[in-house]
């Protein structure tokens, strides 16, 4: 573990994960919330990184992966709710709704915790096998990939929209009361959510980290360099592929079930293309293949977006292709990249 980063590298983990245990109760429930959806949404941009920086997959159904951690951790949460959802019944409110009379086969065991947190690790993680399984060994890659995968999270979106499926419809779920007993609203549980969404977020960089700087890494990024010349090697790149291609939906997953008890929503919205588009912009503007820079990239855009949608609404968009823009123009290896490359030349001695 010594060799993941340098003993300066350790101590910024060290401060980040202070900050984390103690900027909950020193701050509003606003900000507590904000930033535990931001860590969520930095994770995200890490697994993202994880597959297009270092393996060259660029995925632009990553926001399928994070609704589909997110829909698994909102079964649970729906299930809690119990007889103090408006129209006091076992049944979920929305299925009382549309005259339910007992729960689909697929919310079986849904009020059992660990069957959900199974589910949050399987589902995306399943999916993601199976399309990676045939789309890689049918050799599609660089931008048709991107379409396909674009594709598939937009059919997702169109089926979970339908309220037949038993998620909801385009309302999706809400309301909810409890996790694992306690109350989501009362401060303490939002800050327990906090400092367990931000060790979430440094163990993925810390398992990042350690896969890029193993051999593992070392091949994928050939892979993404020229994958022809790995095969020629005698390396299966197939099996290369689809192991980091599952290992982000995973990842995804995991950010998706905890982001959904911090916001306290979750629907299909999620799912939307321009939601998978939006996160490969989070890791550009960062910085590609750095991992930390993804998270930082993911908080610069999120940080912005909270504030124009605030304040701005109607400019949001305008200032999202701005920057994007800016930064491919003129940081081509991201913000996080740029300051990089600034301290370097700071260091370097004349």
């Amino acid at each position: 573990m010594k060799d993941l980063y340098t003993p300066r590298g350790w101590a910024v983990m060290g401060i980040a994960a202070l900050v984390v245990a103690v900027l909950p109760f020193f701050v509003s429930s606003y900000w507590v919330t904000l930033l535990g959806k931001i860590m969520c949404y930095a994770m995200v941009a890490v697994a993202m990184d994880l597959a297009w920086g270092y393996a060259g997959i660029l995925s632009l159904g990553h926001g399928l992966f994070f609704a589909l951690g997110g829909y698994a951790m909102g079964m649970y949460l729906m299930r809690q709710i119990g007889r103090e959802g408006q129209y006091q019944a076992d049944l979920p409110d929305f299925m009382v709704f549309l005259d339910w009379k007992e729960l689909p086969w697929h919310w079986w065991n849904s009020d059992q915790f660990w069957w959900c947190a199974l589910l949050v690790v399987l589902v995306p993680g399943l999916l993601a096998f199976v399309f990676g399984f045939f789309a890689f060994r049918s050799r599609v890659k660089g931008v048709y990939f991107s379409i396909i995968t674009q594709a598939l999270t937009f059919a997702a979106m169109l089926l979970f929209f339908r309220n037949a499926t038993g998620f909801g419809g385009n309302n999706g779920f809400t309301d909810f009361k409890r996790i694992l007993g306690f109350t989501i609203a009362t401060p303490g549980t939002r800050a327990a959510l906090f400092i367990i969404t931000g060790a979430a977020l440094l163990g993925t960089i810390l398992l990042a980290r350690w896969i890029v700087r193993s051999k593992l890494g070392r091949i994928l990024t050939a892979i993404r360099d020229a994958e022809t010349r790995v095969a020629f090697c005698g390396y299966n790149t197939v099996h290369y592929k689809i192991a980091v291609f599952t290992l982000s939906a995973v990842l995804c997953g995991i950010a998706g079930a905890l982001y959904v008890p911090q916001v306290g929503i979750i629907n299909p919205s999620e799912m939307s293309p321009a939601n998978s588009i939006e996160i490969a912009i989070w890791v550009a503007v960062g910085g590609r293949g750095s991992l930390v820079g993804a998270a930082f990239g993911a908080g610069v855009v999120n940080g912005a977006k909270s504030f124009f949608t605030q304040y701005f609404p109607e400019y949001w968009l305008f200032f999202l292709g701005l920057i994007f823009i800016l930064v491919t123009l003129f940081l081509p290896r991201g913000i996080f990249g740029g300051l990089r490359g600034l301290l370097d030349r700071w260091r370097k001695p004349a």
